[in-house]
Formats: structure tokens, sequence, C-alpha cells
């Protein structure tokens, strides 16, 4: 599959937040999968590895340096800069209340995943509850990887806001 960004992506806003990110090859999957979309990644500190490490860039290949990224000491910091409003944020988790395929549309949208291990702190989803999401799977896992609910997550946003990549 291959083709040029659409121009309608780029009305359609999407930011990738990643909350203590842990695994340096998901992160560096991630940024490949935000620049394909035309989305924004943001790192909130800690990091469970240096973004300077080999693996990163590995992971995003020959991409990661063109990812646009931020990276943030507090997640706080980001609604304090970004100021999303309550239909653009979706918080995923396993303990969602609402299956993602029902996040709002909107043309800006932050969609926000936690660490691999850990998922997202309590007091973030608790902050947020009424926009939290998971995606649903079948019992045999405890989840799905990272860079995957990424992808599937931001994917289906821009699908909603009926947009495709041209093929």
């Amino acid at each position: 599959m291959s083709g040029s960004l659409p121009e309608a992506f780029k009305t359609c806003e999407r930011h990738i937040v990643l909350v203590a990110p842990e695994v340096h090859w998901n992160t560096g999957n991630i940024g490949r999968t935000c620049l394909g979309a035309g989305a924004r990644l943001h790192l909130v500190r800690p990091l469970g590895f240096s973004l300077d490490s080999r693996q990163v860039k590995r992971a995003g290949l020959d991409y990661w340096p063109k990812v646009p990224l931020t990276v943030w000491d507090e997640f706080d910091d980001l609604l304090e800069a970004l100021k999303p409003l309550g239909p653009e944020i979706a918080l995923l988790s396993k303990r969602g209340r609402t299956p993602y395929w029902r996040i709002p549309t909107a043309r800006r949208q932050f969609l926000v995943f936690g660490s691999e291990t850990r998922g997202l702190p309590p007091e973030i989803l608790g902050r947020f509850c009424e926009h939290t999401y998971y995606i649903p799977m079948g019992p045999e896992i405890r989840s799905l990887n990272l860079s995957t609910s990424v992808g599937i997550v931001l994917y289906d946003s821009l699908r909603q806001n009926g947009l495709a990549l041209s093929i």
C-alpha cells in the first residue's frame, strides 16, 4: 500500500499521547504510524528508555527524525498548552466504559494511551472517566500490544471522519 497523505488529513488533527511508555520499539513503531497517518506524537515522562537509543530509531526506521514529536514532563503540561476540550480527548484503557468505535467524531482529537505494563494512571482515568474507551478482545489475552492498539484506534478515528488513505 502506498500513496501520499490526502489533503483531507491536513484538516483532521490527530494527537497520540503516550503516558509513561516503557518499551522503545513500541514507541518507534507508534512514531512511524503517526507519521504515516499525519498525527503528532506526544510522550509524557517518565520514559522507560532514552529517545536517543538505537532501538527507538531502529523501530521507527529512517522515519524517526521526521516524526512530529513533543515530550512533556507532566500530563497537565500538555493539557495546559494544548487545551483539549472534553469531546476531543479519549483515554484508551481496558477499564474503559465505551467501545473505541464510539469515540465522538472531532476534527481535533487526543488519543491517550498508558504504559505497556500499568496502563493509564488512576488519577488521569478519574479526571476523564466519561471519556474512557476500550478495544474489545477475547478472554484469552490480558491486552493488545500498545503499538497495535494505537494503530487500530488512530486509523479508525480517521475513518470515522470520512477519510481514507490513497492506495
